[in-house]
């Protein structure tokens, strides 16, 4: 009970930690990586801190087989006190997509055994990390190509995942090999893992600008833990219970946990065109409103700002009183 207890107390901290991070993306108009300036930003990476020191403490009370599922519930979380605390609500294919992403992912890690684990070789630490780099390095590149906001950071957030899911693995690897008769000795895997952590507290933190909450957080909730799976699975020695009807399973779990993700991407690329054509009545404002995970902006007294060509994620419209047909 107490290992449940702190792995949901975890999602909660997590879930806190990703709302504000996607508040200081939404509002702040300095660096989109590391807004060292804001206030709020510190606050979701102390946030951050203590779910990680929740989740390390649930795993030193309970199993993992028990502790990773419950981890998924962050995006669950998220989506209630987000419309509790900040006034976002989620729309009826954000809900399902959230469901659909955290029922497969449980039921994917659920399904992942360590018995038979093993410990990595300085070879095999080093060829993943290089792996890993690589992947990421591809996935920002990939990022910065990419037309639409809503898919640029789903592919950031899913860089963050895997550089989150490398940090999972090399945690494992290094309190292994940890001994209290050295414990220096394991400096550069814990150089390494610290590296992996703070790429992935940036690239997440980049994921939240233009995309809203639940995609963002869906993508590297469930990354995350499917590369540290992965990884277990091929080189840990880890298995699927149940033999070939649980690896049947956790490919089916896979499937609806990846279309969770699609549902969410698909929501807010719903809730935000790429083109912005308002008019409204002058003798009422007017209000658009979608299906997505956020009502949208309200422009009144018959402003017509027309359409915006190309791409522009961070467009900014500011409307002063004396501008607007010499009214005062």
């Amino acid at each position: 009970m107490l290992s449940v207890a702190l792995a949901l107390a975890s999602a909660v901290a997590y879930a806190a930690a990703a709302i504000v991070q996607e508040r200081v993306a939404a509002s702040a108009a300095g660096p989109r990586y590391a807004p060292l300036r804001s206030p709020a930003w510190w606050v979701s990476v102390l946030l951050n801190g203590i779910g990680a020191t929740l989740h390390v403490a649930a795993l030193a009370y309970g199993p993992l087989s028990l502790v990773q599922p419950l981890g998924a519930l962050t995006i669950v979380f998220a989506l209630p006190m987000a419309a509790l605390f900040v006034g976002r609500r989620a729309g009826r294919r954000a809900w399902r997509g959230a469901l659909m992403a955290t029922v497969g992912l449980a039921g994917l890690l659920s399904l992942t055994s360590g018995a038979e684990a093993r410990s990595l070789s300085d070879g095999e630490r080093w060829l993943l990390a290089g792996a890993t780099f690589a992947a990421v390095a591809v996935l920002f590149t990939a990022a910065r190509v990419v037309g639409r906001s809503v898919l640029r950071s789903v592919v950031l957030a899913a860089a963050a995942g895997v550089a989150f899911g490398m940090a999972s693995v090399l945690t494992k690897s290094v309190a292994e090999e940890w001994t209290s008769t050295a414990p220096l000795a394991e400096w550069t895997g814990l150089l390494v893992l610290s590296a992996f952590a703070v790429t992935g507290l940036l690239l997440s933190q980049a994921s939240y600008r233009g995309a809203g909450l639940a995609a963002p957080l869906a993508t590297v909730t469930v990354v995350n833990p499917v590369v540290a799976a992965a990884v277990g699975v091929t080189l840990f020695g880890e298995s699927f219970r149940y033999g070939a009807a649980g690896t049947v399973a956790a490919l089916i779990c896979g499937a609806v946990a990846a279309g969770g993700l699609v549902q969410l991407t698909l929501d807010r690329m719903t809730a935000s065109p790429e083109s912005l054509s308002v008019s409204s009545a002058s003798s009422s404002d007017s209000t658009i409103a979608s299906d997505g995970d956020s009502p949208r902006p309200e422009v009144g007294q018959g402003v017509d700002v027309g359409s915006v060509p190309g791409t522009r994620p961070n467009l900014e419209v500011e409307v002063r009183s004396r501008a607007v047909a010499g009214r005062s």
